[in-house]
């Protein structure tokens, strides 16, 4: 995605433009006042009575548009989430210049309904995601364009989707089109798009070195052989010390505990992490904020094979426990913790992992809101008010200690998985905190990365989750 595709989005402001009057409930009869009589008169014959997500064309004496009234609903207590979503709208308006006039909803984030507008046109890159003829055509098609109000940072709201829709494309693409390999030549594209340094580390160093990604990753064929892809960029070589870790699995089986179909049917979009890290590497750098950044991405496929991992099997690790493989479809903290010992070496500011880790994430708290954690209990919360400030929602789960007993193994250090089934996103977090030990801070979210329904700003699909929230973080760190 690149800028020029956000800027065809956007247009300027004129006396042409059709205004979009966002309309809650209660300011319905004041709007209609203020309309032209044979305006209101339309709108009340077709009922309109601002619910969420309706939608309403008035038209001039020439049956033109020639103004948009949108539907907020009547919940007031999440305005930034409202505001994201009547965006939405760039893919349900006729093709035309448009304006917000909030004299009606002046407490909308103008920015974020820009945002919202950009998110709701995203189409996947055909280059990458096959599309049916409809698609094809619906993406051709002439689009809605909107003039953003003044005062809203629309080079930096552009930067924010074109990442987006950057992440979105890698977690949509069919596993066969993104392995490992493919998965590292799309962050090399990055890197050299913004001036950074990309190292691959394979073969026997890696066996060597992070052997808990090897072993997760050596039952696939050569072509899709694992690897660690080590990106760097110094937006200030004094900066603060940022790391991003995201969860590479570009296809799941389950291992050797194989999954049934039904589970494996969305498991291209098991890298999902990767790409939000990838989405929010991409914020920071286009920002040019000040801080020095890394992205460490295991990347690997969890196949079915003769030289698959097994369960029962002991594997070292790099941070120095040995791991007991209780259940090959517990791969992901596995490649995690061998890139969260590197990335906890050099002592960062801020380390953050992403991974779609956990059926039991989404049995808690449904595919929208992904549980984050911390050791800091502070910085969950900040995680928290930040996502909800910014419509990226996160909810806090405890670090509850006493269930790291259940990861107990007779024959190793630790065990990948306990055994009594409870409580599967806070133990695969603290599996996860064993190997993160001289991070100054660390979050780790439990993503889902797929919207399993179209919604507002939301299309069905891949989607990156906690990216803009952790952007936001890291500009407010970079600039105390």
């Amino acid at each position: 995605m690149t800028m020029e595709a956000i800027e065809d989005l956007l247009c300027s402001a004129d006396a042409a433009a059709i205004p979009i009057v966002p309309v809650r409930p209660d300011a319905v009869p004041q709007v209609l006042e203020a309309l032209p009589a044979a305006q209101a008169t339309w709108a009340r014959a077709q009922d309109f009575a601002g619910r969420a997500g309706e939608l309403l064309l008035l038209p001039d004496a020439r049956g033109n548009p020639a103004r948009v009234l949108a539907g907020l609903g009547d919940d007031e207590t999440d305005t930034a989430t409202t505001a994201l979503q009547a965006g939405a709208l760039a893919r349900r308006l006729p093709a035309g210049d448009y304006h917000l006039d909030l004299a009606h909803a002046a407490d909308l984030d103008a920015g974020l309904m820009v945002l919202g507008w950009l998110l709701s046109a995203y189409r996947p890159d055909r280059a990458l995601c096959p599309a049916s003829s409809q698609e094809v055509a619906d993406t051709e098609r002439k689009k809605a364009r909107l003039a953003p109000p003044p005062g809203v940072d629309v080079p930096l709201l552009g930067q924010q989707a074109a990442a987006i829709w950057m992440g979105r494309d890698l977690v949509n693409t069919p596993a066969n089109r993104l392995g490992p390999a493919e998965l590292a030549a799309r962050a090399r594209d990055l890197a050299e798009a913004h001036g950074a340094a990309l190292r691959e580390i394979t073969g026997d160093e890696l066996a060597r070195d992070f052997p808990l990604i090897h072993a997760v990753g050596r039952g696939a064929e050569e072509a899709r052989a694992p690897r660690l892809i080590d990106l760097a960029w110094n937006g200030d070589d004094a900066g603060p010390r940022i790391t991003l870790v995201g969860k590479g699995v570009c296809f799941d089986t389950g291992g050797l505990d194989i999954k049934p179909a039904s589970a494996m049917r969305l498991m291209k979009k098991d890298m999902g992490g990767a790409a939000t890290a990838l989405a929010c590497a991409r914020m920071i750098m286009a920002s040019g904020l000040p801080v020095r950044l890394r992205v460490l991405i295991p990347a690997v496929e969890n196949a079915v094979s003769g030289r698959a991992f097994r369960p029962g099997d002991v594997w070292p690790s790099r941070g120095g426990l040995s791991v007991e493989i209780g259940n090959t479809d517990a791969e992901g903290r596995l490649v995690l913790a061998d890139a969260l010992s590197l990335a906890d070496e050099e002592k960062p500011d801020l380390l953050v992992d992403f991974a779609t880790l956990t059926g039991a994430a989404r049995v808690a708290l449904g595919p929208d809101l992904p549980p984050v954690f911390s050791p800091d209990e502070s910085l969950a919360e900040q995680a928290r008010k930040t996502g909800r400030r910014v419509a990226d929602p996160v909810w806090p789960l405890p670090l509850h200690r006493p269930y790291m007993e259940g990861l107990k193994s007779d024959v190793a250090d630790i065990s990948n998985i306990t055994n009594d089934g409870f409580a599967g996103s806070i133990t695969a977090a603290l599996f996860l905190s064993r190997f993160v030990k001289q991070a100054r801070r660390w979050l780790h979210f439990d993503i889902y990365g797929w919207n399993p329904t179209a919604r507002p700003a939301r299309p069905k699909g891949g989607e990156v989750q906690a990216a803009r929230l952790v952007f936001h973080l890291v500009r407010e760190l970079a600039t105390a």
